[in-house]
């Protein structure tokens, strides 16, 4: 099964971190949840971290700003994942630097339409 971790998914339904959470599911993935401070989102448990995954994702998708993802980037990359996807507004030249600089694979688009749903329909 394809796994992905969405960092920063909310429990507020008009949220893109809550809607990325229910498109992923629809399309077959296991989702992991990571917010600190959620301990269940749409009936999954929430993570903490991406280091507390019980398993290596295969696309991490983000919905925290630029100064949360930059303090992330080393423990994403050292948990490791083939795609890392940074959402509108969570990208900035500080993070795309950093991440090239540790080696993660980014993509710079919305995570739900990359996974072929509408975010307007969630």
């Amino acid at each position: 099964m394809k796994t992905v971790a969405i960092i920063g998914a909310s429990s507020d339904r008009n949220k893109y971190g809550n809607k990325a959470v229910r498109a992923f599911r629809q399309q077959g993935f296991e989702v992991f949840p990571l917010n600190p401070r959620e301990t269940e989102i749409e009936g999954l448990k929430a993570f903490k971290s991406i280091s507390e995954l019980p398993i290596r994702p295969d696309k991490v998708s983000v919905y925290v700003p630029p100064p949360v993802l930059l303090k992330l980037l080393p423990e994403i990359a050292a948990r490791g994942c083939d795609e890392l996807w940074l959402n509108p507004g969570t990208e900035s030249e500080e993070v795309l630097r950093e991440a090239g600089r540790l080696g993660l694979e980014v993509i710079q688009a919305c995570s739900i339409i990359g996974v072929g749903s509408n975010p307007e329909a969630l």
